[in-house]
């Protein structure tokens, strides 16, 4: 799929989130990479394959709720 010298990382490649963007729809909340990785913008990905990878956004202390 990848026409890039040097080829981008593939989709199961660790660093597959290194990829060129082909499409970028913020609007949407999504972006397409070359090696057909779907990203998402609460950090979860789609790969091509159907794999769905859990979004991992780190939660802040401001965010932390605890209990009376």
């Amino acid at each position: 799929m990848c026409q890039h010298q040097p080829p981008c990382p593939t989709a199961d490649s660790a660093d597959r989130e290194a990829a060129h963007l082909v499409a970028h729809h913020p609007e949407q909340g999504w972006s397409l990479l070359c090696n057909g990785v779907l990203l998402f913008e609460d950090t979860g990905e789609l790969l091509p394959n159907g794999q769905v990878i859990d979004p991992r956004r780190p939660l802040g202390t401001a965010h932390i709720m605890t209990a009376a």
